[in-house]
């Protein structure tokens, strides 16, 4: 097996990897075939892209580079802002998220997040985990009622 050279931990929208900025400097830099990188992604997060139905959703990705120039991707779960304006239909929070709440979510709506993020979220049941993603979408200017 050949030795690590580095390894990027990357968020990129499901399905819409492409070779521009910030991405493709970024794998330029570390030898990476772009080409080979983005066909591998956007095949690996399809089925996501198709499930938020046009909403971007930002998804973690771990690629660890090797000196050899070969790569191993894995895809992780996709980012818990994300999921929250899929779930509102919407493409950005508010701009002042203290001041200015302009959507709601339900517990139901918290549960469904949670149930596409326990695997990534550092809690030790559903209430930790749902009080997390309220945390988010607070931040986002989302009003959460439980």
């Amino acid at each position: 097996m050949a030795k690590i050279q580095t390894i990027l931990n990357l968020e990129i929208p499901a399905g819409k990897a492409q070779p521009s900025p910030p991405l493709w400097p970024m794998l330029g830099a570390n030898g990476v075939n772009i080409g080979q990188f983005i066909k591998e992604f956007n095949e690996k997060t399809a089925d996501l892209m198709q499930k938020f139905g046009g909403i971007e959703v930002k998804v973690k990705a771990k690629l660890t580079i090797y000196v050899d120039r070969t790569f191993l991707l894995e895809i992780g779960d996709p980012i818990t802002s994300g999921l929250i304006k899929w779930k509102l239909k919407q493409t950005s929070g508010s701009g002042e998220p203290n001041k200015k709440k302009i959507w709601t979510l339900t517990r139901a709506d918290l549960e469904e997040i949670y149930e596409l993020k326990k695997n990534d979220l550092n809690a030790h049941d559903v209430e930790a985990g749902i009080k997390i993603i309220a945390g988010t979408a607070k931040n986002m200017g989302v009003e959460v009622k439980l």
